[in-house]
């Protein structure tokens, strides 16, 4: 799961250190490429609804991953062959589906296989996120640096269809055989009855609104970041794979502390240490001018966002019944998804009206927002998992 996972944000993190790139060359406005991000979360936002269903009323977990990786993989080898900016935000579509279709499956089966351990195994897979997005970066820049975008878009697509390969190959007939992975169907009415308590859940909504805003500045940063290494900072693409390499590093030595620790002290105050952290040093960055205080203070910004994430997740499925973990999940990503498509946009006038700088102080703003929403949150609860 954690390969797989690494899989898809390897497809994700393609795109969005292409993306400057894409942007000079087609000669797009930082509105323009703030545009193919917010179709990127806009078309996630979409999957989620849907894969939720799919995922908890089929009770089939590792076939939608497969797909996942697939139609991923599909979309960066049509990137290279394309330049124009219309289909490039048609194929940007497939790329928001593909990343937000394993979720609901993905999480939904580590949960149910390991609900004992739960905040500890969600970070292992959330571990495997941040390998892709790490090793993604420096491998994009490097091909950057020697081939077009196009070409570094279609290379950038082997590694996804490999390990679709040898996910379908080791879990498939798991599956098959009625493994964790494959949970008895229900009736659409049944499901149907779920979703509606689960989204008349405070509890539920409160995460979901906070996770959304945590993921507004995550998700911010993927675009900004890089343009403002390149445009602001003028470093090269190597540099600035591995900047946003440092960040994803942070996130490696994190997640599976902040898990296994959530596991024992509770998710809240793992959550809230992780938010302030975050909204401290996203401020401070805008005041560093040194290329390596700057590459520092960007992995201290992976370190403390990134712990967050699994733990997060893990709240969640805490106060949900099992049988609807997929729906759950779908739930959170979709409201993710909803409120990250805002930040490229808006993120993008200001840049080109105030310059890149003025974005850290709304990306700063929205993860103060999410810390405020955690202090709002009921208490704890937990589902029995049966």
């Amino acid at each position: 799961m954690g390969v797989g996972h690494g899989g898809t944000h390897w497809v994700a993190a393609v795109f969005y250190i292409t993306l400057p790139f894409i942007t000079r060359d087609l000669g797009l406005s930082y509105a323009q490429a703030g545009t193919l991000v917010a179709v990127f979360h806009a078309s996630a936002a979409l999957a989620n609804f849907g894969s939720g269903l799919l995922v908890d009323v089929s009770g089939r977990r590792i076939v939608y991953q497969v797909a996942s990786l697939l139609m991923g993989a599909g979309a960066l080898l049509a990137f290279g062959v394309t330049s124009t900016f219309l289909m490039l935000c048609l194929l940007t579509v497939f790329i928001g589906v593909s990343n937000n279709l394993w979720h609901p499956a993905a999480i939904a089966y580590v949960s149910e296989t390991y609900p004992g351990n739960r905040g500890y195994a969600l970070s292992v897979h959330a571990l495997g996120a941040n390998v892709g997005d790490t090793l993604a970066p420096p491998a994009t820049g490097a091909m950057l640096a020697l081939l077009t975008w196009q070409q570094t878009a279609i290379a950038g697509a082997i590694p996804a269809l490999l390990i679709a390969l040898l996910i379908g190959a080791v879990l498939l007939r798991e599956e098959g055989n009625g493994a964790a992975g494959a949970r008895t169907t229900m009736g659409m009415a049944d499901y149907l009855v779920g979703l509606s308590a689960l989204v008349k859940d405070r509890a539920v909504l409160g995460l979901c609104v906070m996770a959304g805003f945590r993921s507004m500045t995550q998700n911010g940063l993927y675009v900004f970041l890089p343009l403002y290494l390149i445009n602001v900072m003028d470093t090269g693409p190597v540099l600035m794979g591995f900047t946003v390499m440092a960040m994803q590093i942070g996130g490696i030595i994190a997640a599976p502390v902040a898990g296994a620790w959530s596991d024992r002290i509770g998710r809240r105050p793992v959550v809230l240490a992780g938010l302030t952290t975050t909204t401290l040093v996203i401020i401070g960055l805008t005041l560093v001018r040194s290329e390596m205080l700057f590459v520092a203070g960007v992995s201290l910004l992976g370190f403390a966002l990134f712990a967050v994430r699994p733990v997060v997740h893990s709240w969640m499925l805490d106060i949900t019944p099992p049988r609807w973990s997929g729906s759950a999940t779908s739930v959170m990503f979709g409201t993710q998804a909803i409120l990250s498509a805002a930040v490229p946009i808006v993120g993008g006038v200001i840049a080109d009206h105030h310059g890149l700088a003025a974005v850290f102080y709304l990306l700063g703003g929205t993860m103060l927002i999410a810390n405020l929403l955690v202090y709002l949150l009921p208490n704890e609860r937990r589902v029995a998992d049966h």
